[in-house]
């Protein structure tokens, strides 16, 4: 059981955070600024009612948890599109205070965006892959294969 002192230090603790987040985003860079207010003026959504059972699933997972701290067209419309892109933006998001995003949820929002980036970025996907040394783009490869045939 929590006593008024500690639910009053949690009260205010939430609102540190809470304030340092907004803080944080006020203070970006004019060039992140801008790049981030461009992938937001792009659609918010997604038909995926021609993906997969299992990536429409993951897609309900991704618009469900995603959606409480930014707009979904953020990630929709980034440049982000490899996997290991995904992977590093999902961890940033899953440890942000408030996200509510579990391993599991990763996991599923992972797929999803992997799925969908080689299937709606398949063009932006095969330009960054053959931006790669060999052994990194066979790797990232590898990585989208394992999606596609789980969700055959």
């Amino acid at each position: 059981m929590i006593n008024r002192k500690s639910a009053k230090f949690l009260t205010v603790a939430a609102l540190l955070l809470a304030g340092a987040g907004t803080m944080a985003a006020d203070q970006l860079d004019p060039e992140t600024k801008a790049r981030v207010e461009r992938f937001e003026k792009g659609p918010a959504t997604i038909n995926v009612s021609h993906y997969p059972a299992g990536i429409q699933a993951d897609y309900e997972v991704f618009a469900q948890k995603c959606a409480q701290c930014h707009k979904l067209s953020r990630p929709i419309n980034s440049d982000f599109a490899l996997p290991d892109d995904w992977s590093r933006y999902i961890k940033r998001m899953m440890y942000k205070p408030g996200s509510g995003i579990s391993g599991g949820d990763a996991k599923k929002i992972y797929d999803f965006l992997v799925y969908d980036s080689s299937v709606r970025k398949k063009s932006l996907v095969d330009s960054k892959l053959k931006s790669l040394a060999p052994a990194d783009q066979a790797a990232q490869e590898k990585k989208i294969q394992e999606v596609v045939d789980k969700n055959k």
